[in-house]
């Protein structure tokens, strides 16, 4: 499949090139261009016919909410993916409901932009190569991505009233992390795969089991004290 252009809009300069060089990190994508606002957004849309946006919610002159609606109106085919700190649900609600691909909650590490482009380079071939398809076929092409969705709807509702001492960027890595892993992991596990204290990583886990975002299964060895191991919850 050929290399997969983006439009980039954002607002912010500084992040924009942050969230440029992450794009560019997974293979077989390339920005080729960039607007600081929806109105830009747009011209540069129908100019230049990118793949894929990548788009900010909140930026000036017109935000990511309203140049959605008017690509949406326009006709216009192009798939789009929202990158903001909006993290009320009635604004993901909104935005998902204008078709967006995913949904990207800032702060976010690369490795959360990584897995949404995998999964839409693997959504575009599997597109690109079907004529046509039988239910379980479009099941597995468009399954991932309406659970991504479910996922943020709900990780946004919890992460709106996260206790005091609590980040939710740190929250998400613990997420990824156990997303990646097959057999579960220990709070030793989880710690050293993003880097923080075994303390933190235990107040972050047992926080997310709380709220049903994972389980936890006790395991019982030959010597020693038994150990906790947890595992994502499916939606």
């Amino acid at each position: 499949m050929k290399t997969i252009q983006v439009l980039l809009v954002e607002d912010d300069p500084m992040v924009r090139e942050v969230n440029r060089q992450f794009i560019e990190r997974v293979e077989g994508f390339k920005v080729i261009d960039m607007a600081s606002n929806g109105i830009k957004g747009v011209e540069k849309i129908k100019d230049l016919l990118p793949d894929l946006v990548v788009m900010d919610i909140f930026m000036p002159e017109q935000d990511g909410i309203e140049t959605l609606r008017q690509i949406r109106q326009q006709n216009i085919n192009i798939d789009c993916i929202s990158v903001t700190a909006a993290n009320d649900v009635q604004t993901i609600q909104q935005i998902l409901h204008l078709g967006v691909f995913d949904y990207i909650m800032k702060p976010f590490t690369f490795e959360r932009m990584e897995q949404t482009l995998i999964q839409y380079r693997q959504f575009k071939e599997k597109m690109h190569t079907a004529e046509d398809v039988t239910q379980a076929e479009l099941d597995e092409i468009i399954g991932q991505a309406w659970q991504q969705k479910e996922e943020v709807v709900q990780i946004a509702s919890i992460a709106q009233e996260l206790p005091k001492g609590f980040n939710r960027a740190t929250m998400d890595k613990v997420l990824l992390f156990l997303k990646q892993t097959v057999n579960g992991a220990s709070a030793d596990d989880v710690a050293s795969g993003i880097g923080v204290a075994r303390v933190t990583a235990r107040r972050y886990l047992d926080y997310m089991e709380k709220n049903h975002l994972i389980r936890v299964d006790i395991q019982y060895g030959s010597v020693g004290r038994p150990i906790n191991q947890y595992f994502i919850l499916p939606l």
